[in-house]
């Protein structure tokens, strides 16, 4: 899949908080960084990230973007 975006990095899944219908993925990147991505909980199962998941992180303007690949 092809993305508009070109600031994309790679990193791991560390923590999901979740709430009512919103959640929080930490990811931590390379030089021991941390991201964090807010989105629905029904995207959250839709893309079934997890704890330890490798993921790419998508950066567009304010947006981030997870993608489990």
């Amino acid at each position: 899949m092809k993305y508009g975006a070109r600031n994309q990095l790679t990193g791991t899944v560390t923590e999901i908080t979740k709430g009512t219908l919103m959640c929080r993925v930490k990811v931590d990147v390379a030089a021991g960084a941390t991201m964090s991505s807010v989105m629905t909980i029904e995207s959250l199962d839709d893309l079934a990230i997890k704890k330890g998941d490798k993921v790419r992180i998508i950066v567009k303007a304010v947006n981030v973007l997870l993608v489990k690949e």
